[in-house]
């Protein structure tokens, strides 16, 4: 989900945490019982129903030209990534060309970043809204990894976004890191992300799809890094926390320590015990989060589970919650902030360095 331009905070938000219910992100603090219920019901009908209809009445972007994917080796292993880098690279040349011959410029200019010989493509693929998992930093040689889960809005046209977030977690890594400790970033735009405004934002399908792609993945760098197994933290922000929710179970073994869950709408369980996990799991929103206002609920509308449920910043989630500062909704990787000053410590193991909320 992505921060919506020019929005106020409401005069008086109730804030998680305070009131008798804490399963609501906004409003007053609601009683229990027939309104409670009614008034959920309501609200949930009217989300879904925005979430259907204007995506209907908008007008449908038309199909990029693109390339199908380069051809890579079978198993790809620490010796054959340079091959791998160079052959995405020259597949997103290739893709840049094919959507400028379109009349694209944005993604052609998109597709032309990816392109330069700094870039380290680890997949790509520019049919449709796009994929691309690219890393920052000696991948083979790294000993502990972060990999970056993105949410809504992100596709190859907004992918520099989460490029920017990626190289401003690896900075601060690079600058802090000490011991003999060699970090890496993932930037994971490895499944298809909803767009804001659409029903499958407020429901769990499109995670469910993109969790086996997250665990083949996460069990990939186990074979991509030379000194051994590295020690990795998932950072899952907005929409890409349900994602990290539905494939945490699957983790177990694959050297995951850390999860963190910034800017989170709920991930589709109750608490952090629920995601069944040996990986610390760690929860933040910065206080002008707009996610704030959305309502932690759950519930079976029209056959469709809508909604996801607790908040993991409440006290019942049992997360760790971490400080985030003032920020909003994509300011997690801010340079100097207080929630990227967190996450670094999570990566880099500090845990007992993280200041809690």
């Amino acid at each position: 989900m992505t921060a919506v331009a020019g929005e106020r905070k409401r005069p008086g938000r109730w804030r998680p945490g305070r009131g008798r219910d804490r399963r609501w992100g906004w409003g007053p603090p609601w009683g229990r019982g027939r309104r409670c219920g009614r008034l959920r019901r309501t609200l949930l009908a009217t989300l879904l129903t925005a979430a259907v209809v204007l995506p209907l009445s908008a007008a449908v972007r038309p199909r990029i030209p693109a390339p199908p994917p380069a051809v890579l080796p079978t198993r790809l292993t620490p010796a054959t990534l340079a091959t791998a880098y160079e052959a995405n690279r020259e597949n997103a040349a290739e893709a840049a060309r094919m959507a400028a011959a379109h009349g694209d410029t944005s993604r052609a200019a998109a597709d032309r970043a990816l392109a330069s010989t700094a870039r380290h493509l680890l997949r790509f693929d520019a049919r449709g809204d796009g994929q691309v998992t690219e890393i920052l930093g000696d991948l083979p040689q790294a000993t502990r990894i972060a990999v970056l889960v993105p949410g809504s809005d992100t596709t190859l046209d907004t992918y520099g976004r989460l490029h920017a977030a990626a190289e401003s977690l690896y900075r601060r890594l690079t600058s802090e890191a000490s011991g003999g400790t060699r970090t890496a970033v993932v930037a994971w735009l490895g499944y298809r992300p909803p767009a804001t405004i659409s029903a499958t934002v407020l429901t769990p399908g499109r995670a469910g799809q993109a969790a086996p792609h997250l665990r083949a993945f996460i069990h990939e760098l186990r074979t991509l890094t030379a000194p051994g197994p590295a020690a990795v933290a998932l950072l899952c922000h907005s929409y890409g926390t349900v994602v990290c929710a539905r494939a945490a179970p699957t983790l177990t073994g694959l050297g995951v320590t850390d999860i963190a869950l910034v800017g989170s709408p709920g991930t589709g369980v109750r608490s952090a015990a629920a995601l069944h996990t040996s990986a610390r799991v760690w929860a933040a929103r910065g206080a002008d989060d707009w996610i704030a206002e959305v309502p932690h609920v759950n519930a079976d509308l029209f056959g469709t589970t809508v909604g996801f449920g607790t908040d993991p910043v409440s006290p019942s989630f049992g997360a760790r919650v971490f400080a985030a500062g003032p920020g909003g909704h994509s300011d997690y990787f801010t340079p100097g902030s207080a929630s990227l000053a967190n996450l670094t410590r999570i990566v880099l193991g500090e845990t007992t360095e993280v200041t809690r909320a």
